[in-house]
């Protein structure tokens, strides 16, 4: 067995001072949750509003689901814009799509105003299809999208595919024929299983990096209305009509809101005085999964990637797709590499609590190796050496979408979570959203919205 152990964190500032609580305190906005969740909420409400913000971290900042991510940076959901369009409708369903292809902006503006200079790449990302089925359900995801204003994603299918011309003529425009070759190409792989490949903005960041430094800018700049709280879990959460009470382990933090910015699965009981149950209906919001990421380092040769590959066994509960993402690497001070992170099993999470000391099992390793030499690499004819494996702990909503707002049985308690496998963009979404609530603003309705009873 191997350790839990993640390339983000390993470029963390292993010599940053971790503020403990040591007072009650008062705050305008307690935020629960040191994850990029947390970070960009606490951004958005300081920049945007007047409000105090106190952010309480039961452990160490983004060492939870932000430092134990794939680092992927997509503006899509793994609830597909069909499914969006069917539960929510199209006008709902476009707005929630447009919300996060926003967030770029957001991320940048982030960036911008911290004067970041940490490695973030944009461009182009992949996505493999190898069987007919795969491709027409993405084909009909772009014609949605098509229809109704979005920007689809371009689709190219190998000319020799042995379903081309099954494909439906409502999809005539959205994608190209071309060489098998060409396919290949730009999944960056040798196996002819793969017959078509589609393309949109993806990125690659480190987003437990990016809190840290976004921690020293924020600090910095609101030196008085800012603070971080780390090993201070929160207990229990008493919400009354007009603030809340926190239980934060021996002291209480008072406060006229509180963002709850985490993966849900805390031991953490909400009691609300000013009307119905909230506790049990919180606990009943999430399921989670863990996922499986390994790691491993090669020579600073190539340009960044991010690329998934769904072969003709994928979907499958426990085995989505495989995704990969390469990019430079500074793995000890002054040494350049690229690391090549990829991942792909996963399996529910159904115990109490989650531990991040869990070791990491062989299978999911071995899977990951299979994909190594079948799919990316064939040329490794030896064992693969990893730097880094590690597994992390997704909270994903019953109706797959992020749950961003205020609680509906008491607005001082407000959401910005739920990863559902897509997890950056969407906090990042979230935290503006959250700011505007925050604000006072009437915020239009969304299917980012928490369900009513």
């Amino acid at each position: 067995m191997r350790k839990n152990y993640s390339p983000w964190i390993h470029q963390l500032d292993k010599s940053r001072e971790h503020r403990s609580l040591r007072q009650d305190l008062q705050a305008d906005t307690v935020v629960v949750g040191a994850g990029i969740a947390g970070i960009a909420t606490s951004f958005f409400i300081l920049k945007y509003t007047k409000r105090s913000v106190v952010v309480l971290e039961k452990f160490k900042l983004a060492h939870g689901a932000t430092g134990h991510n794939a680092g992927q940076v997509a503006s899509y959901f793994e609830k597909g814009f069909t499914a969006m369009v069917q539960e929510f409708g199209a006008d709902l369903a476009v707005k929630g799509q447009q919300s996060i292809d926003d967030a770029w902006g957001l991320l940048e503006e982030m960036y911008t105003d911290a004067t970041l200079d940490i490695f973030f790449s944009r461009g182009l990302g992949h996505d493999g299809y190898s069987t007919f089925e795969q491709v027409v359900r993405a084909l009909e995801e772009a014609r949605l999208k098509r229809e109704h204003g979005l920007v689809p994603e371009h689709m190219a299918v190998a000319v020799h595919a042995p379903f081309i011309d099954a494909i439906p003529p409502q999809y005539a425009g959205l994608y190209r024929a071309v060489p098998h070759k060409q396919v290949l190409e730009m999944l960056e792989t040798s196996n002819p299983l793969f017959m078509a490949v589609s393309s949109q903005k993806r990125g690659c960041v480190n987003s437990a990096l990016f809190c840290e430094k976004m921690l020293e800018y924020l600090t910095a700049t609101y030196p008085k209305r800012f603070a971080l709280y780390e090993h201070a879990p929160v207990h229990k959460i008493i919400l009354h009509t007009d603030s809340a009470l926190l239980d934060a382990d021996s002291h209480t933090v008072t406060a006229k809101q509180v963002v709850l910015c985490t993966n849900g699965f805390e031991n953490l009981h909400i009691i609300n005085e000013n009307g119905l149950e909230v506790d049990a209906r919180y606990h009943h919001l999430l399921r989670g999964r863990v996922a499986y990421m390994s790691a491993y380092l090669e020579k600073p040769d190539n340009p960044p990637v991010a690329t998934s590959y769904e072969t003709p066994a994928e979907p499958t509960e426990d085995l989505p797709y495989y995704y990969l993402t390469r990019r430079p690497y500074e793995f000890q001070r002054g040494e350049e590499h690229n690391l090549i992170s990829i991942g792909g099993p996963e399996e529910p999470f159904e115990d109490e609590l989650y531990s991040r000391e869990s070791e990491y099992p062989e299978y999911a390793m071995d899977i990951l190796s299979k994909f190594i030499h079948d799919i990316y690499a064939p040329e490794h004819h030896t064992p693969v050496t990893y730097e880094f494996t590690w597994h992390g702990l997704m909270g994903y909503t019953q109706n797959g979408m992020r749950m961003v707002g205020p609680e509906p049985q008491n607005a001082i308690l407000l959401y910005n979570l739920g990863c559902n496998g897509v997890g950056i963009l969407p906090s990042i979404m979230g935290g503006r959203k959250i700011a505007r609530h925050v604000a006072g603003e009437q915020v239009p309705k969304s299917i980012f919205d928490i369900p009513r009873r």
